[in-house]
């Protein structure tokens, strides 16, 4: 027969094992991933034949110092009618990187410049920005990097997906080395002009998963034990 009290013991220290790993493993996932790249639109349900901004943002990135970043949609959805960049912490605010002005000629760009090449197409957009000279110093913090503006052509998903490089500042002589981070990025759906648009389904986090993870089945055990000791 199995003893109660032992068996009471084993559950308790595997729960802590188990709840010690899962807490060390969230902070180091944390930590490695605390830079964030946000495509935050300014409504989740925009109507036809309406506008629909979308805001490109980086969140607590240090020693940033180059940006390859792309935008796409469903191009049946939405039309891409503006691009407003928001380049040159110096000129913008809330803006996101160091550097004078903005060059869009890679064969003329001299220190101090921030160098940058847009690419349009159907249902994309690659923004390429870089703070050039070894004197012009690294952008770190938090800022918007460009502002789409969309026209709504039809009802349904807009499928928005984000990607990116982000470059750090080299040391004088090294390469530089990409920066880790993750993705936030909004569900759009565009509906009908007269629809009413419906309650978005709540998102919980990670942390809020785990915790109520644990606590069932600390639960569970709990009854177990009751059980058994009944027995």
């Amino acid at each position: 027969m199995v003893n109660p009290i032992k068996l009471k013991s084993k559950i308790i220290a595997i729960l802590a094992c188990v709840f010690l790993s899962l807490c060390f493993i969230y902070s180091v996932s944390a930590q490695a991933s605390s830079t964030v790249m946000t495509a935050a639109a300014s409504t989740s349900q925009p109507a036809v034949v309406s506008t629909l901004t979308v805001t490109i943002k980086i969140s607590n990135v240090q020693n940033l110092a180059g940006i390859d970043t792309t935008l796409q949609w469903n191009s049946s959805v939405l039309s891409l009618s503006n691009a407003a960049l928001n380049l040159g912490a110096e000129s913008h605010s809330n803006g996101v990187l160091h550097g004078n002005k903005l060059n869009y000629d890679y064969n003329s760009l001299a220190t101090g410049d921030i160098y940058v090449n847009e690419t349009k197409v159907s249902g994309s957009y690659e923004l390429v920005a870089q703070s050039i000279g070894a004197s012009t110093p690294a952008f770190s913090g938090s800022g918007t990097i460009a502002t789409l503006t969309f026209n709504v052509m039809s009802t349904g998903s807009a499928g928005l997906s984000l990607q990116a490089d982000l470059a750090d500042h080299p040391v004088a002589g090294e390469n530089a080395n990409l920066i880790d981070h993750t993705y936030v990025v909004d569900s759009v759906n565009a509906v009908a002009t007269n629809a009413t648009p419906t309650n978005a389904v709540p998102e919980f986090p990670s942390v809020t998963i785990i915790a109520v993870f644990i606590a069932l089945a600390t639960v569970a055990i709990v009854l177990t034990v009751k059980k058994l000791n009944k027995k």
